[in-house]
């Protein structure tokens, strides 16, 4: 329960893969969830599993919206900037702001913000170094949205989220697809976070707020991609896909840009101030809890 008596409400600006997995949670404990998709089938998936839901596209034309938002306590975001800024802001700023029952407010953002920093571990400290418009835009989101809190006087915390992996968005399921790739750049890892872990992060944080913070989002053993796609290949009993270089790698822009930044991702202050600990420290407990059920 909220503060004085209230039924405690998330509402999601885009209540995806990572913020489903959260809704359940509370849920479970008589919370009630709220939330957006673009689309009308996850809008219809959304309310088949008891959340209320509407459309959100990052425009004003939905009358539905803003009872919606009526009596939150807590306010989760995951859309990404577009051209013009945040899209939330842009749009339901004043009706945010208006909410007397606001308590906390969580922005999920990336750990592409660091950008290159060719291998080195960066922690919560690390000044942002985006190599792109995408991530540039995800750094002036987060503090507008740090600004936002401030102004409103309700703590906003934000939180650099490493790659994302969990029941149907693993390796496991490419290599099902036959899309599993093992792309090989020398000196290449990446951080990643079981979706569970992700909402224990944020269950920690509603618990002890506290305005302005940032929080890195990972597992405590960044990886090469391709001894991630080895490992589950084995767990399974199939061939790897064979190592391909990137130079050579047909990929698209948006997948090549992910291997524009090497860094590794401290993740000691959500153990250290939120007292979380990861349910799925590597990734090879992760893939453990995710191996298909067949085998």
């Amino acid at each position: 329960m909220a503060g004085g008596g209230r039924v405690s409400r998330l509402f999601a600006f885009g209540l995806g893969f990572s913020a489903q997995v959260l809704g359940a949670r509370l849920a479970d404990r008589g919370w009630e969830v709220a939330g957006t998709a673009r689309d009308a089938d996850k809008i219809a998936q959304l309310r088949e599993h008891g959340y209320a839901a509407t459309r959100f596209a990052g425009d004003r034309d939905n009358a539905d919206l803003p009872p919606l938002l009526a009596g939150t306590t807590h306010l989760l975001h995951s859309i990404p900037p577009g051209p013009d800024g945040d899209p939330v802001l842009n749009a339901y700023r004043e009706e945010i702001a208006k909410l007397g029952s606001l308590e906390w407010i969580g922005y999920l953002s990336t750990v592409g913000v660091y950008g290159d920093q060719q291998g080195r571990w960066v922690d919560e400290g690390t000044p942002p170094k985006p190599n792109s418009a995408r991530t540039e835009a995800r750094v002036v989101a987060e503090q507008a949205w740090i600004d936002f809190g401030k102004e409103i006087g309700v703590p906003v915390q934000v939180f650099r989220l490493a790659g994302i992996y969990g029941p149907g968005r693993s390796v496991f399921d490419k290599l099902a697809a036959g899309t599993a790739r093992r792309i090989n750049k020398d000196g290449q890892v990446f951080s990643r976070i079981h979706v569970d872990d992700i909402a224990t992060v944020l269950e920690a944080s509603m618990a002890r707020s506290r305005a302005g913070a940032i929080y890195n989002v990972a597992d405590d053993e960044p990886a090469a991609p391709g001894d991630v796609v080895a490992h589950a290949a084995a767990l399974i009993g199939v061939e790897p896909p064979p190592e391909v270089a990137f130079k050579d790698a047909d990929m698209t822009p948006m997948a090549r840009s992910f291997y524009e930044g090497s860094r590794r991702i401290g993740n000691a202050l959500i153990k250290s101030e939120l007292g979380v600990t990861l349910r799925y420290p590597t990734y090879r407990e992760g893939l453990a809890s995710l191996m298909p059920r067949d085998r």
